[in-house]
């Protein structure tokens, strides 16, 4: 008897210490820290990632190439000002050797208030996020073979308004999440113009279809461009099982809408030609041509994203969590980053204190 007694003792203090856990877990997709805690979850990842055959990557020679490894690091973070007020972080770098393309993926730096608790019928957190890609410029190069990205910056600010919702029963949680993300346009941008390039400016007072080259034109080594403001969207869930006070699993999907993007006018000063006519038409030309081209760049994409993660509680402050994500896409006629393939799998180091 008093065996079983002390088996009925131990098996309903693990359930309670599970359940008390699972709104602990910093993998839970409820999880907020407390008053004056601070939590930080180090990620490392590699990708592998076989592109789409897209034009805009067929005129680059880069339709159904592998890029491996890509190399992802992030770093969230966050401060709990009150138990339901807390300051929030998200940073990511990508390093894609094969492409020649670095940089800040993601940055983002915020609050997030929670209006419902847990003893409500959900919990329901808002948040706000100030959107800090400008933070750097925007870097390529514009060619004959189309438009080549350096980094990952689209060079502008902007700001993400979203909310997030679920509940918790016993050690199984389910959360939900829509936002909305509004960039400003602005000239925060830096354009290499490879000067060998030769528009065909067709017959002209120079002759009959006469090549110059950009130089010619009056085109400095390289631009900037005022680029229009966009918007982006964003809805998902997650799930989150806590099997003991060690061990918990989670899984998700998420949805991407990636607007395209478009140029109102080229910001930098172009060498003066109006002493020279013709040539001051065929740079105008030109310029129209460009924006006419550019105006709807078409480069937007969606993406389809399935999370998986598994995560051991190390003590009370530290856990360790595996993870996986395999994406699928749309992409639109002038994207870049449309793939037929992208996986990615990593270690994330989570602590708080």
């Amino acid at each position: 008897m008093k065996k079983s007694l002390k088996c009925l003792i131990a098996a309903t203090a693990s359930v309670i210490s599970a359940e008390a856990f699972a709104a602990s877990n910093m993998e839970n997709p409820l999880y907020m820290p407390k008053n004056r805690e601070v939590y930080l979850k180090t990620g490392a990842a590699v990708m592998y990632k076989k592109t789409d055959n897209t034009p805009a990557l067929q005129k680059r020679g880069l339709a159904h190439t592998e890029e491996f490894p890509v190399w992802r690091f992030t770093e969230d973070l966050g401060y709990g000002i009150t138990d339901r007020l807390a300051l929030i972080g998200r940073f990511g770098y990508t390093h894609d050797d094969d492409i020649d393309r670095k940089g800040m993926h993601r940055g983002r730096l915020g609050a997030m208030f929670r209006v419902l608790e847990e003893s409500d019928p959900f919990v329901l957190d808002l948040y706000s996020e100030a959107f800090l890609s400008g933070v750097s410029q925007m870097k390529g190069s514009y060619s004959t073979n189309g438009f080549k990205f350096d980094n990952y910056s689209n060079g502008r600010y902007g700001i993400i308004f979203g909310t997030r919702f679920g509940k918790t029963w016993d050690k199984f949680t389910v959360a939900a999440h829509l936002e909305y993300l509004q960039t400003f346009g602005n000239h925060n941008n830096k354009i290499g113009i490879d000067q060998s390039m030769q528009p065909l400016l067709g017959r002209t007072a120079l002759g009959p279809y006469q090549y110059l080259t950009m130089a010619d034109l009056g085109f400095p080594d390289e631009i900037s461009v005022n680029l229009k403001s966009t918007h982006e969207t964003c809805a998902g869930f997650d799930t989150a099982y806590q099997f003991n006070s060690k061990w918990s699993v989670g899984a998700g999907f998420e949805y991407y809408e990636h607007h395209d993007n478009g140029v109102k006018s080229i910001h930098t000063d172009l060498a003066d030609l109006s002493a020279n006519p013709t040539l001051n038409a065929l740079q105008q030309g030109v310029v129209e041509g460009l924006l006419k081209n550019t105006e709807n760049m078409k480069d937007g994409w969606d993406e389809y994203v399935l999370k998986l993660n598994v995560a051991n509680q190390l003590n009370d402050s530290m856990q360790l969590t595996l993870f996986t994500e395999y994406t699928f896409d749309d992409s639109h006629s002038g994207s870049q980053n449309g793939t037929d393939i992208k996986w990615e799998t990593g270690v994330r180091f989570n602590a708080r204190f």
